[in-house]
């Protein structure tokens, strides 16, 4: 179990499976300049990313406000009913368009940023401790999550632990800020457990109970934004929590939740399942888990073996695993060079995808794999190729832009039918074919089909579809820019572009 790849197996074919998988693909340069590259030394440019200068902009609001909360709290306590409702209105808009610009920010960080494996392993962290801003209801709360799974992206899985549990999004997403000695609150003590490092079945209701109990104290400093101990709201009773006994702390709990054997098994086979896009098998689980282990339950180490592992580039995984909406969306900005559209627009293309950031359906994330696909989603990846190719919002004027239309079918604060209008108005770029295509190989319908089959899918299409782009393109005289991507489009609506 996991033995390395040969040196003699490593070509283009699996450095371009290593960047769809580690990161979001790339163009054929891309991939090539790993291909040259031993598998090691691929590997290390793309996981070991600190040694890589982080040159993307910030945002400008990303810190704490305890004066706007302070305002807004005066007004809700003093002022008329007319003055709250302007004040909560005026703070509605307000996150609204911060969630807007923390997304599209998030999403270029993936498209344009150096980064790319920082950025897949965020976006596992954000599917893994599922946290929506729909109860949250404070951009500033989710982009500092955001910061802290890139923070410690790949770094140890207590520390992970530790700093999740005390992060303000957290505490407010599954109530730990609410609880108190006198009535411990359960939710955080029992998903940390079910969801987030053991599984059903390795815990009983009793450390359910006795961790609820541990972990209170933990709160939050709601005036300055950040995570407090409140000691008078812990309960310092003697607990009894998977088999260790004494005046726990929420420290202790999470320290021994790492401690049991399962939660290597847990966590690698969740890991192995993203990037692999199937399930381990035991025997795999348990050699990973033996590798997390004896590195001290640090990401790094565990992640460069899989990465390096012949079970990772096996037939049955290379480009058999459906893209998930943003990988589509960031993956198809990245194979051909161009723009994503603008947040707003990306926002909406995502939700009517069936990923929408920051916003996932329930406290289990996504469920990935096939449920990406379902009758609409598919159609609406066949569409949307349009928008980002050809440039045209056309195919999202369809899209659910309404409240009713948001994650969890709860209101967006001052959202509703004015997107579409908003949307409607803005153009998108699409995509340069002169980034896509040589002169050369624009003169020959061959290899404009080769060229763009080696960009999309690494791989041919079927015969049937390749007969058929010839037939479209034998149709044309003299080949224009249009048609050209049409041909891009058409690809990219071929169940083969589905998949990675």
């Amino acid at each position: 179990m996991l033995k390395p790849l040969s040196s003699s197996q490593w070509n283009y074919e699996m450095a371009a499976h290593l960047l769809n998988r580690a990161g979001f693909g790339g163009s054929p340069a891309d991939i090539q300049n790993l291909a040259d590259m031993s598998q090691a030394e691929a590997i290390s440019s793309l996981i070991d990313y600190e040694k890589i200068p982080d040159t993307m902009p910030q945002l400008s609001w990303a810190h704490p406000e305890p004066d706007r909360l302070q305002a807004l709290r005066q007004a809700n306590q003093s002022g008329t009913p007319e003055a709250r409702r302007a004040a909560i209105q005026a703070e509605n808009k307000l996150q609204f368009q911060r969630m807007i610009e923390l997304r599209g920010w998030w999403l270029n960080r993936m498209a344009k940023g150096p980064r790319p494996f920082q950025e897949k392993m965020t976006l596992f962290w954000h599917g893994h401790f599922a946290t929506s801003v729909e109860k949250v209801r404070e951009a500033y709360y989710m982009w500092r999550q955001n910061e802290l799974f890139r923070r410690l992206a790949t770094d140890n899985w207590l520390r992970l632990l530790i700093e999740t549990g005390k992060d303000p999004a957290m505490l407010v997403w599954l109530d730990q800020a609410d609880s108190r000695k006198e009535h411990p609150n359960e939710n955080f003590a029992r998903e940390v457990m079910e969801l987030f490092a053991l599984g059903i079945g390795n815990y009983t209701e009793k450390d359910v109970t006795e961790g609820a109990r541990a972990l209170t104290g933990w709160s939050l400093d709601r005036a300055n934004q950040r995570f407090i101990y409140r000691p008078a709201y812990h309960d310092d009773g003697e607990k009894t929590y998977l088999g260790l006994t004494g005046n726990l702390t929420g420290e202790d709990v999470l320290a021994q939740i790492v401690a049991q054997p399962h939660s290597a098994v847990f966590i690698t086979s969740k890991i192995w399942n993203f990037f692999a896009g199937q399930k381990p098998s035991p025997d795999l689980n348990q050699a990973m888990a033996g590798v997390f282990r004896s590195n001290g339950n640090n990401f790094k180490p565990f992640l460069r073996v899989m990465f390096t592992s012949e079970e990772f580039y096996s037939p049955d995984i290379v480009q058999n695993e459906v893209k998930s909406p943003v990988q589509w969306l960031v993956g198809s900005s990245r194979m051909l060079e161009s723009d994503l559209p603008p947040p707003l627009i990306s926002m909406a293309l995502l939700r009517s995808l069936g990923q929408d950031l920051f916003a996932p359906p329930n406290v289990k994330g996504w469920d990935g794999g096939l449920s990406w696909i379902t009758t609409n989603t598919l159609l609406s990846r066949y569409n949307e190729a349009a928008t980002l190719v050809q440039g045209s919002f056309a195919p999202l004027q369809g899209a659910d832009f309404s409240a009713k239309g948001n994650a969890n079918n709860k209101k967006t604060p001052n959202g509703g039918q004015r997107l579409a209008k908003i949307a409607q108005r803005i153009h998108i770029g699409g995509v340069d074919v002169d980034k896509i295509l040589t002169p050369e190989q624009r003169q020959d319908k061959d290899l404009v089909v080769a060229a763009i089959e080696h960009r999309l899918l690494q791989s041919n299409l079927n015969d049937d579809q390749e007969t058929a782009l010839r037939e479209f393109l034998d149709s044309r005289t003299q080949l224009t820019n249009d048609d050209i991507l049409t041909v891009i489009r058409l690809v990219m609506a071929t169940p083969s572009y589905q998949v990675t």
